[in-house]
């Protein structure tokens, strides 16, 4: 029966982490900090050269484990597969993203399942964490495994459990959050809770790997509709010369049936803007469409263009054309408190901004560089010495000092949050 399970004390040995991005390297240190031996992989050389040299987007706390643990004899940091031997348990945290045309890009899953296949031992616990479509650890991991000769179930273990990592949000760490996890056989489910309870407040257990990719996919679409919703209720909000923040804060008030969710410039990361599209390809191939998640991903995606549209007009409304608008973006990544680019909202209302004719820069205290219009542009050290025609302020980070911005014209906050700015405009 599925339901929250307690830990058992099956020995968990080495764990090994396939993939030391922003879920894997955290996912590796919570199991160093809990005295597990942990194995990292991952093929990129300069990924594993950053990891030792300290200079990654961690939280601070994470920073300050990483800076213990680098050196450690039980940390090892490979680029070399055939080290997944030595492991009990082995954890594959690779992007899932989508391409161009929203389609899922599974490249990077598809071949760390498959150099997990190729050198799986006998006894070994195999446990995919990446979000994916529903089947994707029986196509990816049980069915090769069963083509090796394994007895999936019997002499190797195959579980899902989804991984729940916010990037930059100090509130809500692993340690403090439940996992779920999906997997057959109560051997597999001991070791698989066993594992996770080292860096999970609990473990709710699933009786199938395919339960737990679905819990994941309505996670993140559920979030999804709800911000779309909150994109759309601000616009609504503006129309009758409201402010949304006072009248979302008042809804929540209601200690139940809601939940706040607020508005802002889009959406970034490889979870909301992604995970979605990976549920609505699947039931295209079955000819089934979920209309209200559509409609919810069609809204996030125009999202950026209705940005460069609040623009034009802000713009307008000064008698300024958005051709030769001089134009900077505060914050190009997607989220406060966080160096990722991954599909930030800033980058395509930036290109677009080109587009039209404008000339564009950012500044970020958190990212130094990012490829922009053809090229890399490097953040604006001083943004405050320079003549604007208007500001667009995406992404304010922990403890920036926005203060120059008070006594500006032409400021449009994205974010509905910047305090201290008299005549601001919101989108």
């Amino acid at each position: 029966m599925p339901g929250e399970v307690a830990a058992h004390e099956p020995a968990v040995g080495a764990v090994a982490v396939v993939g030391l991005g922003y879920v894997g390297l955290p996912t590796a240190l919570g199991l160093l900090a809990a005295g597990t031996e942990v194995i990292g992989l991952d093929v990129s050389a300069d990924r594993l050269a950053d990891i030792r040299s300290g200079e990654v987007d961690l939280l601070p706390s994470d920073l300050e484990r990483l800076e213990r643990f680098n050196g450690d004899p039980r940390f090892t940091l490979t680029d070399d597969p055939a080290a997944l031997a030595g492991a009990r348990t082995v954890l594959v945290c690779v992007p899932t993203p989508v391409d161009r045309h929203l389609a899922p890009d599974l490249r990077a899953l598809t071949a760390a399942a498959a150099t997990v296949v190729e050198h799986a031992v006998p006894g070994q616990l195999l446990m995919l964490t990446s979000t994916t479509y529903v089947g994707t650890t029986r196509d990816l991991l049980t069915e090769p495994l069963t083509e090796r000769g394994f007895t999936v179930g019997e002499d190797i273990f195959v579980a899902f459990s989804p991984e729940r990592i916010d990037p930059g949000n100090a509130k809500h760490t692993q340690d403090t959050t439940p996992r779920v996890v999906g997997g057959a056989g109560a051997e597999t489910m001991d070791r698989a809770v066993a594992v996770l309870s080292r860096t999970a407040s609990s473990v709710y257990a699933l009786p199938s790997p395919e339960a737990a990719e679905m819990t994941k996919l309505w996670e993140n679409t559920f979030r999804a509709v709800n911000i779309a919703l909150a994109n759309e209720f601000a616009d609504n909000c503006r129309v009758l010369g409201l402010d949304p923040i006072p009248v979302i804060e008042a809804a929540a008030t209601k200690p139940f049936g809601f939940m706040p969710f607020y508005p802002g410039p889009g959406v970034g990361g490889h979870c909301i803007p992604c995970d979605p599209h990976y549920l609505l390809w699947q039931l295209r191939a079955e000819r089934v469409t979920s209309p209200l998640v559509e409609a919810a991903m069609n809204g996030i995606a125009g999202r950026p263009h209705h940005v460069v549209r609040r623009v034009r007009e802000a713009l307008g409304e000064r008698g300024r054309p958005l051709t030769g608008a001089r134009i900077l973006i505060v914050g190009m990544a997607y989220k406060p408190g966080v160096e990722d680019l991954r599909e930030s909202p800033a980058l395509e209302i930036f290109e677009e901004l080109v587009h039209e004719g404008a000339q564009v820069r950012f500044t970020d205290s958190m990212v130094r560089a990012a490829r922009v219009a053809g090229g890399i542009q490097e953040s604006l050290i001083a943004p405050q010495d320079h003549e604007w025609d208007l500001v667009l302020v995406h992404t304010v980070h922990p403890n920036a000092d926005l203060a120059w911005l008070s006594d500006r014209d032409g400021v449009l906050d994205a974010t509905y949050r910047l305090d201290g700015v008299e005549g601001k405009e919101t989108l």
